[in-house]
């Protein structure tokens, strides 16, 4: 069944650095908060069907190999009768109804299409999972500044789908790199997409919005102490398995020590017995 909510929703903006601007008022024909879960079931269905190739193939005895003669003659061997050595029952014959390919396509109308899109847009506008980027100017590829816009997003480690308005290269070829970040144009969008992700970057010329640029403000960074290099913690892991690696050695040591000395304790107690026996015979 079709869920709707008040259908004036918002959602935060931010600039391509980071800057974040004011909430921006979704537009009412796309963001009614309307959401269809049978429809959005049935794309994503569909979506998922499409990607299936269904290349699984078996040979039947009429495309095995050989199997040209009679294995034997008709009669007075005493066995049955055999026209070929590829019949099923035979090892190396024909395998009896096997698949023999299959198509998984399905058809979903375009207006379910739309709709079913329109209702997982509604969704992550309804959590809260939704924002607004004025404009991705992006003059070359650049994966650090991609990271530090998911960085002053808050989204850095979640599952990001990205919607730029038309093909840009650029914006592609920087979050391309990144293991849950995922460009597309949004004319190309689908209900698997925006349900996939966990939340959803939208360029405002996407949305028919033009925002006036705004200044962006520098970020604080963080202080040296706070941050170490990779070289620094591998340093540090080094040593402090080489300082439990001599402390286990000086352990086996103490134990190894321990353990020869109480061995020799009983061969000097029977050198002495054996000198106070021989004193006794000499005393008789």
């Amino acid at each position: 069944m079709a869920e709707t909510t008040n259908p004036t929703l918002k959602a935060a903006a931010y600039t391509a650095g980071g800057t974040e601007r004011e909430r921006l008022d979704l537009p009412g024909e796309l963001f009614d908060g309307t959401v269809n879960m049978p429809v959005m079931h049935q794309a994503v269905k569909a979506y998922l069907g499409n990607q299936r190739l269904g290349l699984a193939y078996t040979k039947t005895r009429g495309l095995v190999t050989g199997g040209n003669q009679k294995p034997w003659k008709q009669k007075g061997t005493g066995r049955a009768r055999q026209g070929s050595r590829r019949a099923p029952h035979f090892v190396g014959g024909g395998t009896v109804f096997g698949p023999t390919g299959r198509k998984y396509n399905q058809t979903v109308p375009r207006q379910i299409r739309v709709l079913a899109r329109k209702s997982a847009l509604n969704a992550r506008a309804r959590e809260d999972a939704l924002i607004v980027i004025d404009n991705f100017n992006y003059d070359k590829p650049s994966t650090k500044q991609m990271v530090s816009l998911l960085g002053a997003v808050g989204v850095t480690g979640k599952k990001v789908l990205i919607l730029t308005d038309g093909v840009k290269p650029n914006v592609f070829l920087s979050g391309r790199n990144l293991q849950r970040t995922y460009v597309m144009p949004y004319a190309d969008v689908s209900t698997y997409h925006v349900l996939w992700s966990d939340v959803v970057l939208i360029e405002s010329n996407a949305l028919g919005y033009e925002l006036k640029t705004v200044e962006e403000k520098p970020r604080a960074a963080r202080p040296k102490s706070e941050t170490k290099s990779r070289g620094a913690e591998k340093a540090e892991r080094k040593t402090a398995k080489a300082a439990t690696k001599s402390s286990n050695a000086h352990k086996t040591a103490r134990k190894a020590a321990k353990a020869a000395g109480k061995s020799a304790k009983p061969k000097a107690a029977a050198k002495k017995t054996a000198k106070k026996s021989a004193g006794k015979k000499k005393g008789k």
